[in-house]
């Protein structure tokens, strides 16, 4: 992946060089969380390969120009329209939780900034993002262009649909929490596909949810992590 990560000498961004050290403590803080989390995860280390995307992808490029410096830090930041990126340790544990391989096709529910989208990129052979704010999604659309992820489609649209006409999907993820099981999205899961979903009433109790649909069809769902998303909002 490139970005345009050159030194601005009239005050514009550090250079990608100048973020190593905020990388670095990003991973570590995420790995702690992960041992502190580990009898929620089943696990005290994630895959290397999730671990080396969230190394390669630039969180900086993917906030706003006054959060920057806030860019590698383990929690939430405000992206405008009400919306947030993800903490680093809940967007590696979701990717982890996917089990993404080079081979899968991926559908997110909610680009966002495109940063989620931007670590699938690396991980599997083509991501579907959909979003239901226009604004973001052309954003976001522009932003992943911009660097280099070829293998990433956004549209605008309403995530509870799902996108059908790219069905089936090896993985789901979505990025904000549903009320309840979006029934379409269930439908446009692969034999041995996962979703990874929060799901709970906003301002109230969340869980981060797998859902694994068996061979035969059958459904396994597993509850994985408390967790507190911004509202899965249907579109238009």
């Amino acid at each position: 992946m490139t970005g345009s990560d050159s030194t601005d000498t009239k005050g514009g961004p550090p250079a990608a060089a100048d973020f190593a050290a905020e990388r670095a403590a990003m991973l570590r803080a995420i790995a702690e969380e992960v041992l502190w989390t580990n009898r929620y995860l089943g696990k005290t280390a994630l895959d290397p390969r999730v671990v080396a995307a969230l190394e390669a992808v630039p969180r900086h490029e993917f906030v706003p120009p006054d959060m920057r410096a806030a860019a590698y830090e383990n929690r939430p930041l405000p992206i405008g329209h009400g919306q947030t990126i993800s903490q680093p340790y809940v967007v590696a544990v979701m990717t982890d939780l996917l089990h993404p391989e080079p081979t899968h096709r991926v559908l997110e529910v909610g680009t966002g900034c495109g940063y989620q989208a931007a670590i699938l990129s690396r991980l599997v052979a083509q991501v579907f993002s959909i979003e239901t704010v226009p604004a973001l999604a052309r954003e976001a659309a522009l932003r992943l262009q911009r660097l280099g992820c070829a293998n990433v489609e956004v549209r605008h649209g309403d995530g509870y649909r799902g996108w059908p006409e790219r069905a089936p999907f090896d993985g789901i993820i979505v990025t904000a929490a549903a009320p309840k099981l979006p029934p379409a999205l269930v439908d446009q899961l692969a034999p041995g596909g996962r979703l990874v979903i929060p799901l709970g009433p906003r301002g109230g109790d969340q869980d981060l949810v797998v859902i694994r649909r068996e061979a035969d069809g059958t459904l396994d769902r597993r509850s994985v992590l408390p967790v507190a998303f911004v509202p899965m909002v249907a579109g238009k």
